[in-house]
């Protein structure tokens, strides 16, 4: 019985050394596959959404502050955007909130 389990092992062996030749002396077999799906051509890039504009963006941080209507929201909005038109429309809810 002995006699069958070496030539067993052996082969494992040399399988299992056949594969870490293959990982060391090449690609991994995960970029060798990925190598093989490319048919030469560039790939396109991801397609990134268009940037916001800046001016709705605060337009809709205005409303929401108007939306709140607390001295902590309008404060805030005039503190993040103080040189934009809207912050004086908020400085003016601000007094009209004070009296």
């Amino acid at each position: 019985m002995k006699r069958r389990s070496l030539p067993a092992g052996l082969f494992g062996a040399l399988i299992a050394l056949a594969g870490l030749a293959q990982t060391f002396g090449g690609l991994p077999a995960m970029v060798e596959k990925a190598k093989a799906d490319d048919s030469g051509k560039a790939g396109r890039a991801p397609a990134m959404p268009m940037a916001r504009d800046p001016a709705i963006a605060v337009a809709e941080e205005y409303e929401a502050a108007q939306r709140k209507g607390t001295r902590e929201a309008l404060e805030l909005f005039i503190a993040r955007h103080g040189d934009d038109p809207l912050a004086e429309q908020a400085r003016a809810e601000l007094k009209r909130l004070s009296r």
